[in-house]
């Protein structure tokens, strides 16, 4: 049984050249329309950065958090 992606390649390579151009376009800017959302992701990150740096949060070791997270579960 052929993948979701596999069974549109497939049908996408019956297309003609012009077709399969106005797809990768569609696609292409599909993908584009994420730039805000990249955006407020390293406008989070830069912040998170300044606020260990500058001392506001206390950044702990990756064993203390997870284990902090699965006390927190049980």
């Amino acid at each position: 049984m052929q993948t979701p992606i596999e069974l549109i390649t497939t049908e996408a390579m019956k297309l003609t050249t012009d077709e399969r151009e106005a797809i990768v376009q569609v696609l292409i800017a599909s993908l584009e329309n994420d730039a805000p959302a990249d955006e407020a992701l390293a406008a989070e990150v830069e912040r998170r950065i300044a606020e260990i740096e500058n001392g506001t949060v206390k950044a702990i070791p990756v064993d203390e958090a997870l284990a902090q997270i699965r006390a927190s579960l049980k």
